[in-house]
């Protein structure tokens, strides 16, 4: 049996890199994921093939996070189709790259939208269900140490994440009262198609890995190992909490 038999889960942009290693890693222990991405996307439909075979249930739902009536709907066609929503993971997000002075309106406005407005429609709903279920719930979202300290370069991005780092605390005093627990994750540099461009430059390569004490970049996994955690009832005393899986980086 797994840890988490019979729970439900969302996982927005869960198609591929850490949504994906979330989706997969929620699956083994027995949770019924719902994967989703904002496009019919093959490898969203493989993902939910994947955990069919780990003997999961999971079915794909195409939503934007960027619009408040898609992740209504996603919702409701969760609740539909298996009957509640225990695990929110707001996972979806974007990385565009550009310092103050050379970012246009609209790169900025596309991250916000993107990594904090749709995290805001995504627990709006999911947190209107599981009150409604009157029993508890967990929303778990997906940051970044980008949302802790600095990066050059990447300035609405860093902006944004810092938003949901702090999202994150507030929502989970609203919430506290209705035993949802509402925890936010920091990845560290973890191995996806977002940074691959950064891991492949043996330049830029060298110097992440010497500002990673374990010496080694972060995989999917050691995401979906941390969601994992957040979602279990034995975790239901920690809230507010912003769990950072970096490698060591923000220890230095």
């Amino acid at each position: 049996m797994g840890k988490l038999d019979g729970k439900i889960a969302i996982v927005t942009g869960s198609n591929r890199g850490i949504g994906k290693g979330i989706a997969i890693a929620l699956a083994r222990e027995g949770c019924k994921v719902v994967v989703n991405s904002y496009k019919e996307d093959e490898d969203a439909k493989k993902t939910a093939e994947e955990i069919k075979k780990l003997g999961a249930d999971s079915i794909f739902v195409k939503a934007d996070v960027i619009r408040e009536v898609d992740m209504k709907s996603l919702v409701e066609h969760t609740v539909k189709h298996f009957g509640r929503l225990d695990i929110m993971v707001n996972n979806a997000g974007i990385l565009v790259q550009g310092t103050v002075d050379t970012l246009t309106e609209q790169d900025w406005d596309k991250q916000m939208d993107v990594n904090l407005k749709g995290v805001f429609f995504a627990t709006k709903y999911a947190v209107m269900q599981m009150k409604k279920q009157g029993t508890s719930g967990r929303i778990i979202n997906i940051s970044s140490i980008a949302g802790l300290v600095g990066f050059p370069g990447i300035s609405a991005y860093c902006a944004s994440k810092g938003g949901v780092t702090e999202f994150t605390r507030e929502v989970a005093l609203d919430c506290a009262q209705y035993k949802i627990t509402v925890n936010a994750i920091n990845p560290g540099v973890i191995v996806t198609d977002m940074t691959k461009g950064m891991i492949n430059d043996e330049e830029t390569r060298k110097s992440l890995l010497e500002n990673t004490p374990v010496g080694r970049f972060g995989q999917p996994e050691d995401i979906g190992n941390a969601a994992v955690f957040l979602a279990l009832d034995e975790s239901s005393f920690i809230t507010g909490h912003n769990l950072v899986v970096d490698g060591g980086w923000t220890a230095r």
